[in-house]
């Protein structure tokens, strides 16, 4: 890991992910939460103060950027539910099947190099009845935002952790095994080519 990788893109994702409409977002999306959480892609915990701790009985967060961590545990010191952290992606869950009542995923499919593995062990992972929360940028609706997307990533990544612009977020959880309960998808505000987002929820299909 570059000095850049470890102690300048934890400030910078923190700050980009930590936006006013952004953070409206995630302030929508996770009270829904309930029972044994798994949070793929905790970062720096910028979700961890909006779980309803009469609804949550513990979080566990899951991201291969440990150097992250330190920034989440002080979040998680500050809100009554307990919170695991775990250094690892998503494939390498630990977890027995069935175990979770909610997945949450938020501003994480974009860097996690293969994501449809990842999907399937959230799914594997996520009880029958259990849901997934989430709230992802990705793929425009628009075929020339669509083209700038697919221009930019390979220059982007580099920069924002592995990020890719041009995913299709619907189509990797349907190919996953999930259905969708609820989708919304908009533009919030800044460039449009960085700001296409999907929130909603899904079950097992």
């Amino acid at each position: 890991m570059n000095p850049y990788e470890r102690f300048v893109l934890p400030r910078l994702i923190d700050a980009a992910c930590g936006m006013g409409d952004v953070m409206r977002r995630r302030a929508e999306l996770i009270p829904q939460a309930r029972g044994a959480v798994l949070e793929v892609g905790m970062g720096t915990g910028l979700n961890l103060q909006y779980y309803d701790a009469g609804r949550v009985s513990r979080i566990v967060g899951v991201d291969p950027a440990a150097q992250m961590q330190a920034l989440a545990r002080k979040r998680a010191a500050q809100i009554a539910i307990p919170v695991e952290m775990i250094a690892v992606g998503a494939d390498g869950i630990a977890s027995a099947a069935d175990s979770y009542d909610t997945v949450v995923m938020t501003f994480t499919l974009c860097s996690i190099a293969d994501p449809l593995p990842a999907l399937v062990e959230m799914r594997r992972v996520l009880k029958p009845k259990g849901q997934l929360l989430f709230c992802e940028h990705g793929l425009s609706n628009e075929a020339s935002v669509q083209r700038w997307q697919r221009r930019l990533t390979p220059w982007w990544k580099p920069i924002a952790g592995g990020c890719h612009l041009d995913r299709d977020i619907p189509g990797l959880l349907q190919q996953a095994g999930f259905a969708l309960q609820e989708l919304r998808q908009a533009y919030i505000a800044g460039p449009r080519p960085m700001t296409y987002l999907y929130q909603g929820a899904a079950l097992k299909a």
